[in-house]
């Protein structure tokens, strides 16, 4: 895609002396004016530099600056283990509804009927979906999520007379894993994938103690593949009194074939924004309820929202809880989004979302392996993950190909990421894109490998037509410019 690409210097390269984006009428009366109001130390002086802009020169400066988002709106989004799915505008049109985004989040349960009957049935739909014996609405992300359900893991185990030590980590696993383990007082073993890509119970086995309070995997991994040893991984666990935490952020993969409570998952997470195609958002606000067993339902976090009779009501009173993760009810806009994507779906829809997932991931899949190397070439779900080995024989890297990609059109797909792994593109297509699309994206990715044959010297420049083209990325990271200054 070529065309006009706008350039935008800060705010600060803008504007001239003099201009300004408002009107208002000189104070005529000294008793209201500002020094005669507020202390002197509450009143700012002149900020020295500060750019003198109109109203106009403000909105066409965010106007410019949004048409470079890339966005899932605009085309594909490949990010492998991120389901970056097309949010469908009927969500965000109940999401506004005036009964729900005006709703004050303090008002009593008699005057929220609506919206806490609208949680109770997420919760009831999550459930079912999950397998999972109860659910809480409130994190308001996956990785909080974890922390939540690690902290109702070692509240669990405190009252069964002893937290533990350690938690199991697959070496597959998302970085925020360990970290939720870690936040809890939990020391981190990590367990090696075998050959496979997979679990190993005997390794399982041997790591398994009595200090150890949990296991927390993914099913479907990082890698897209199905823990073929789920119910004997459960059972070593549960076997020496350990819980088993499931990452849930591949359901997209499942939900409708099958349910993660079967395989004898204690503690689920959820990514509203992911599988049930609420937004992302620039880090937020996100939702990650958390589905739980019956062992865990007196540690939930308050308030839970329940229904008697017929009515529905937040219930405080819960001594044994964890407390609150978030404030309110966690991120009500989302759960609405949610609530609706479910209810436009129903049973068969929801189905049909992790097959046609499953097909398009496996149609790039079998697509891309004669040219892009295959380092666990078993059965993939939702996402296949490939590297760069076949095109290191030219000196072509992993970041080489993500960034000629922007060349072609395309957001590259996550890269370097499972960490086991070298060199790795994870790409996840989910059930949003058509065969035109993903055909569109696979002769990207064909024609890469071929110039890649032919002409390697040309992926030094690349990409051509992005705003920027190879930043360093690694000294905005280590040195990065948090405040302008003028040249």
């Amino acid at each position: 895609m070529q065309g006009i690409v706008i350039d935008e210097p800060v705010l600060f390269e803008l504007g001239s002396p003099g201009r300004q984006g408002y009107s208002l009428n000189r104070l005529e009366d000294a008793a209201t004016s500002p020094e005669h109001l507020l202390p002197a130390d509450e009143i700012r002086g002149e900020v020295e530099g500060l750019p003198e802009l109109t109203e106009l020169d403000i909105v066409r400066h965010f106007t410019r600056l949004s048409q470079w988002n890339f966005s899932i709106d605009a085309n594909f989004y490949p990010l492998g283990s991120c389901t970056m799915k097309y949010n469908p505008k009927l969500n965000e049109d109940m999401a506004r509804l005036d009964g729900f985004a005006g709703h004050h989040p303090l008002a009593p349960d008699a005057c929220s009927q609506g919206s806490l009957q609208l949680m109770f049935e997420l919760q009831e739909y999550l459930k079912e979906i999950s397998g999972m014996d109860h659910v809480t609405l409130q994190p308001a992300a996956g990785a909080q999520g974890e922390m939540t359900g690690i902290l109702l893991v070692h509240t669990c185990l405190t009252a069964r007379g002893n937290p533990r030590k350690k938690v199991l980590m697959p070496d597959s696993a998302h970085g925020t894993n360990p970290a939720s383990s870690a936040l809890c007082g939990y020391h981190v073993v990590h367990i090696p994938s075998n050959d496979q890509g997979l679990i190993d119970p005997a390794q399982v086995e041997r790591l398994m103690d009595e200090d150890t309070a949990a296991i927390m995997l993914t099913n479907p991994n990082t890698l897209g593949m199905f823990e073929q040893d789920i119910l004997k991984i459960t059972e070593i666990v549960h076997g020496k009194g350990g819980l088993v935490y499931c990452d849930g952020a591949n359901l997209n993969a499942l939900m409708g074939v099958t349910r993660i409570g079967d395989m004898d998952i204690d503690v689920l997470h959820f990514n509203l924004h992911k599988t049930f195609s609420t937004p992302h958002g620039g880090g937020g606000p996100g939702a990650g309820p958390v589905g739980v067993k019956k062992i865990f339902e007196p540690f939930l976090p308050v308030p839970v929202v329940e229904k008697t009779d017929q009515e529905y009501r937040l219930n405080y009173d819960r001594p044994q809880t964890i407390g609150k993760v978030k404030n309110f009810l966690g991120n009500f806009g989302m759960l609405v989004r949610a609530y609706t994507y479910i209810r436009s779906l129903g049973p068969e829809g929801i189905r049909r979302i992790s097959e046609m997932a499953v097909l398009n991931a496996n149609y790039v899949k079998a697509s891309l392996k004669d040219l892009y190397h295959l380092p666990y070439p078993g059965d993939s779900l939702h996402e296949v993950v490939f590297n760069d080995r076949n095109q290191l024989a030219h000196d072509i890297k992993t970041t080489d190909i993500a960034k000629t990609l922007i060349d072609f059109g395309f957001h590259p797909p996550t890269i370097y990421f499972p960490l086991i792994v070298k060199g790795a593109l994870m790409i996840e297509p989910t059930e949003s894109e058509s065969k035109d699309t993903l055909d569109g994206f696979i002769q990207a990715m064909r024609d890469i490998a071929g110039l890649a044959q032919s002409e390697p010297g040309e992926f030094a420049s690349r990409p051509h037509f992005s705003k920027v083209s190879r930043p360093d990325e690694a000294g905005a990271a280590r040195r990065p410019r948090l405040r302008w200054m003028p040249s």
